[in-house]
């Protein structure tokens, strides 16, 4: 049944407003925005989609295609206590806007994700669905940057995951046929267009069968292992280090880095070499992709999936299993897994005329190697998309 037919017989009315927000993928920049590193991404033309109708009282009626139960509150209420479901992320976008904004009225909607969940920022897509839809029955009026922040704000505090700001940045700001290039330090935005002789792509997302979720995994931990070696890059350099939370990697010269790199410990040591070589990477795949090389962002793409498994040390058995697979895969241009690595989708960009045999391909090894999955991994093929935008 498709959410409209779905709506109706649940709420007995025909929905008047609806909320989208694509997923994303990055394929150079992985692990370094919450570090103020340099990142791109594209926004998939699939996503988190709501429909809804608007309420006075400030009541907000959830449910979901995809998981069970649901969720009733007003947006008024005093406590919005997380229960660890689904339904945190829209009382947590309630609760983010209210900081700043009155809230009087809400909504009741019906939540569909159209792609299998893990790696694709889902949970991002999830928050800036609700905001959406949150500011629209309210009459808000949120900026790009300031839709970010609200995003930001509710993962970070409400539901309890350090994220940087790529997964917001690129539902937001991203356009169809273009790479976005986001400083995560100055926040400074670049639209570059695919170059007139890029040979055709696709973007495979290939949903490995194990889902993720990242509160309580170890990507806090990665954080502050990064967080850690640019406190004690700065003290052993003399540097002003300040607070702890204010410490970012990117602060920190990568000549400081080079001098010091030996008085690490040996994890901190890898996360660093990762964040400065991915860097590197991101500058020169922006530049491949300026002269319509494919192959070489692609090649970058593999490099920067490599780093992610050996220095960064994530990446699910089930995941390396893909990456390895992509490798060997022709029809491929490059390819890593998605997102922060703990279970969930890998990416590649595919020839869309070798699309059908590279699927099978994947197929085929993938379930050889892990037979239970037969019935859970997924591939999709997506192109790119607009972001969010303005509200």
């Amino acid at each position: 049944m498709d959410i409209e037919k779905q709506f109706e017989q649940l709420y007995q009315r025909k929905p008047t407003h609806r909320a989208f927000c694509p997923y994303r993928v990055c394929p150079l920049g992985a692990h370094v925005d919450h570090q103020h590193g340099l990142v791109t991404g594209f926004a998939l033309d699939r996503g988190v989609e709501m429909l809804y109708v608007p309420t006075e009282d400030g009541t907000v009626t959830v449910y979901s295609m995809n998981y069970p139960g649901g969720v009733q509150f007003r947006v008024g209420d005093e406590v919005l206590e997380r229960q660890y479901v689904w339904s945190d992320f829209v009382k947590g976008a309630a609760y983010a806007l209210r900081r700043e904004f009155p809230l009087k009225r809400g909504f009741i909607g019906l939540l569909q994700g159209t792609l299998p969940v893990g790696g694709l920022s889902s949970s991002a897509a999830v928050i800036l669905t609700y905001l959406q839809a949150l500011c629209k029955v309210n009459d808000l009026h949120l900026t790009q940057h300031e839709l970010i922040g609200q995003a930001m704000w509710e993962e970070k505090n409400y539901i309890g995951v350090n994220v940087g700001k790529l997964d917001q940045s690129c539902e937001v700001y991203c356009k169809k046929d273009h790479l976005l290039f986001l400083d995560t330090q100055d926040d400074a935005v670049k639209l570059i267009p695919a170059h007139p002789q890029m040979p055709p792509f696709e973007i495979a997302v290939i949903f490995s069968g194990v889902e993720r979720k990242l509160a309580g995994s170890a990507y806090n931990t990665r954080v502050d292992e990064c967080k850690a070696a640019a406190y004690a890059l700065k003290g052993f350099a003399g540097m002003d280090y300040g607070k702890f939370e204010d410490t970012y990697l990117r602060d920190v010269p990568q000549g400081i880095f080079e001098e010091h790199k030996d008085e690490l410990p040996r994890n901190w040591l890898k996360r660093t070499s990762h964040f400065y070589a991915e860097n590197e990477r991101v500058k020169k795949g922006v530049e491949a992709w300026k002269r319509g090389d494919l192959r070489a962002f692609g090649q970058l793409v593999f490099e920067s999936g490599y780093s992610s498994i050996h220095l960064y040390e994530t990446g699910s058995e089930e995941l390396k299993a893909l990456y390895e697979i992509m490798l060997e895969t022709e029809g491929i241009y490059g390819g890593r897994f998605s997102g922060a690595g703990f279970n969930g989708s890998s990416m590649a960009l595919v020839d869309p005329e070798r699309k059908e045999e590279v699927a099978a391909r994947i197929r085929e090894k993938y379930i050889r190697r892990f037979p239970r999955l037969a019935d859970k991994m997924s591939i999709h093929y997506c192109g790119t998309s607009d972001g969010v935008g303005r509200l």
